[in-house]
């Protein structure tokens, strides 16, 4: 199980961090902009397919046909913590080496779009200091890596249900 896991958590975190960091680099200021943010979360499906694959291949190489949801979603939860480790280190790396400035170009494209919907000068004062303060707390490691994990990870334990449901072997009564 280990070699599978393995295999397909590094095979979804190449996909995902790669597609990522090549999206980021590419997209210039529009990088901090909402619209880009679909772009993201498909990339992370299409990456955490290879739970499906995962699951699969545990259940038919290892146990012979059989696999309990429990075991499913095991498999499946290794699988995404692996390619969900890769992603903050890769989003580090990112952030490191050119995108120190992210949240800042976030921030104003938020508050432009704010702007643009009629919001008052009281409400975006607000959210420049809410925003301001966020920005601190995320200089800090520590809440990057939170705040990242936080980002992808749902979306691989949601996979994980599905993958780890659809695979699941019925039990004879």
């Amino acid at each position: 199980m280990l070699r599978i896991v393995l295999v397909n958590g590094l095979l979804a975190a190449a996909i995902i961090a790669g597609v990522s960091t090549v999206l980021l680099w590419t997209a210039g200021d529009d990088a901090a902009h909402n619209q880009s943010a679909w772009l993201g979360y498909l990339v992370m499906v299409v990456g955490f397919s290879f739970i499906f694959v995962a699951i699969k291949q545990h259940r038919d190489k290892n146990l012979g046909g059989i696999i309990y949801f429990g075991q499913a979603f095991k498999v499946g939860l290794l699988v995404s913590l692996i390619a969900s480790m890769v992603y903050v280190f890769s989003w580090e790396f990112y952030y490191h080496n050119g995108g120190e400035d992210f949240i800042e170009k976030y921030q104003q494209s938020y508050l432009a779009d704010l702007k643009a919907k009629g919001a008052t000068e009281a409400e975006l004062t607000q959210t420049n200091q809410d925003m301001n303060a966020f920005a601190v707390s995320y200089a800090k490691f520590y809440f990057r890596a939170l705040i990242t994990s936080a980002e992808i990870l749902p979306v691989g334990l949601l996979i994980t249900l599905l993958s780890a449901w659809l695979l699941k072997s019925q039990r004879k009564k």
